[in-house]
C-alpha cells in the first residue's frame, strides 16, 4: 500500500510544479490541472491516495519555495480530497450507478455520481484550506473558498472520467485498485443505510461549510468596512473571525467523523 502512496505522492507533485508558475493567488495558489489527481486515485487506490494526495501536495510547495504554516492546511485539505472519492463512490442509493468507476458501462449514471463526488470533495478541501489560511490572516475565506472549488472541479470534471476510462480496467484486471489489494475479509460489509446517510451527510457538510463559510466572511468583511475598518469582533456585527473559527471546527470535526461512518462500498463491486 505504501508504493501507492509514493506513486500517486510523486505524480501529483510532477504534475503540480510546472502549473506553479500561473499564479492564481501569489504565494496560496496556481492554476492545478494536477487536481484530477487526488479523484481519480481515490477511486482507484483507496486511502493510499489520501495520503499519496497531501504528501505530494507538500512535496510541490517544498520544491515551488511556497511552503508555509497554511501548508498544514493544504495537507490535510489534500487528504481529504483523496479520501473522500473512494469514500462516497458506490453510497448513494439511487443516485449510485452500483458499478466500479471504469466508465465502460451505465455511463450516465457514472457521470452522475461521479459529478456529485467531485463537488462534494471539491467543496471540502476548498472548505478546510480556505478555513485555515483566513484563521491564520493570508486570505479571506470569500476570496480564497470558491478559488480552490473551482480549481479543484473543473480539472476533475474535464479529466477524471477520460482518466478512468483508460486507467480502471487496465490497473483491475491486474489487482492493483482499491481493495483488490486487500486480503480476503480485510474490508467490512458496509452497513448500507449508515454508509447512504453517512454519504449524504458529507455533501450536505462539505457545501454547506463552503457556502456558509463564504457568507460568514463576506459579512464580517462588510461589517469590518462600515465600522472604518475596525475589524468585524470589534464592530459589533454579530459576525467575527470566533464565528468562522467555531464553524469550521465543527465542519472539520464532521467531515472525519462522517468520513468513518462511510463504510467502503466497493468490496462488493469487484
Amino acid at each position: 500500500m505504501w508504493v501507492l502512496v509514493v506513486v500517486t505522492a510523486t505524480a501529483y507533485a510532477a504534475l503540480l510544479v510546472p502549473f506553479d508558475e500561473i499564479v492564481i493567488i501569489p504565494g496560496v495558489t496556481s492554476v492545478r490541472p494536477a487536481n484530477a489527481l487526488p479523484v481519480v486515485f481515490g477511486l482507484l487506490f483507496g486511502p493510499a491516495a489520501a495520503w499519496g494526495s497531501a504528501f505530494g501536495n507538500l512535496g510541490s510547495e517544498l520544491v515551488g519555495g511556497t511552503l508555509t504554516a497554511g501548508s498544514s492546511f493544504g495537507f490535510v485539505g489534500n487528504f481529504v480530497f483523496g479520501l473522500l472519492s473512494y469514500k462516497l463512490w458506490g453510497n448513494f442509493g439511487p443516485l449510485s450507478s452500483h458499478t466500479t468507476p471504469d466508465f465502460r458501462g451505465a455511463v450516465g449514471r457514472q457521470l452522475l455520481e461521479f459529478l456529485v463526488v467531485a463537488v462534494t470533495v471539491s467543496a471540502a478541501s476548498a472548505a478546510i484550506i480556505a478555513w485555515g489560511l483566513d484563521f491564520l490572516g493570508f486570505v479571506p475565506f470569500s476570496t480564497l473558498g470558491p478559488i480552490i472549488f473551482l480549481n479543484n472541479l473543473i480539472p476533475a470534471l474535464l479529466l477524471g472520467p477520460p482518466l478512468l476510462y483508460l486507467l480502471y480496467p487496465r490497473l483491475n484486471e491486474r489487482e492493483l485498485v482499491y481493495p483488490a489489494l486487500l486480503s480476503d475479509g480485510a474490508v467490512d460489509t458496509p452497513d448500507s443505510r449508515r454508509a447512504r446517510l453517512a454519504a449524504f451527510g458529507l455533501v450536505c457538510v462539505s457545501v454547506g461549510w463552503l457556502v456558509v463559510g463564504v457568507v460568514v466572511s463576506i459579512v464580517g468583511a462588510g461589517a469590518g468596512a462600515s465600522a472604518g475598518g475596525v475589524p468585524p469582533t470589534d464592530a459589533g456585527s454579530g459576525v467575527s473571525v470566533d464565528t468562522q473559527t467555531f464553524l469550521g471546527g465543527i465542519g472539520l470535526v464532521a467531515v472525519f467523523v462522517l468520513s468513518a461512518l462511510a463504510t467502503d462500498s466497493r468490496s462488493a463491486l469487484q
